[in-house]
């Protein structure tokens, strides 16, 4: 019998905390708690975007509802230019009411090379929209990159 991702989660909790008893809080409660919350909330998926030459590939990670931030792990790849993008002035995140958030963070790899990577760090939209999009603008591209992720 196939368990729903939920039933999982309080599985995976309530086996955490025996643990922990057994072992005298060798892992505590908020460990698993936090377990259970992961399992709750799977990882969204990569995402990617190829034109004129430039591969992007986008990873949100972090995104559960107590996180401080959330994060974006970007990687560009090319084979046919130096990439010279700061993500920090040219990526946008929308939510589905409309509003336009930048990047409160940043960090990665200097601009120049044939790959590049790094982590934009967005503040918690709240209260958790619908759905999102990471939206960035390179340039010389006539269109913005955009990777849209469902939320609820």
């Amino acid at each position: 019998m196939r368990k729903s991702l939920p039933g999982f989660a309080l599985l995976l909790a309530a086996t955490a905390v025996s643990y922990s008893i057994v072992t005298g809080g060798a892992i505590g409660l908020s460990a698993a708690l936090a377990a259970s919350i992961e399992a709750a909330n799977p990882s969204l998926p990569t995402q990617t975007s190829s034109a004129g030459g430039v591969t992007v590939n986008v990873t949100p990670r972090n995104m559960a509802g107590n996180a401080k931030m959330w994060d974006f792990a970007i990687v560009l790849d090319t084979h046919s230019a130096d990439l010279n993008d700061d993500l920090l002035k040219s990526s946008l995140l929308l939510d589905s009411a409309g509003g336009r958030f930048a990047p409160a963070a940043g960090d990665g790899a200097p601009p120049g090379g044939h790959h590049s990577e790094g982590v934009l760090r967005f503040k918690p939209i709240s209260p958790q929209p619908q759905s999102i999009e990471l939206r960035i603008t390179r340039a010389g591209e006539d269109v913005p990159r955009s990777f849209r992720w469902q939320l609820n």
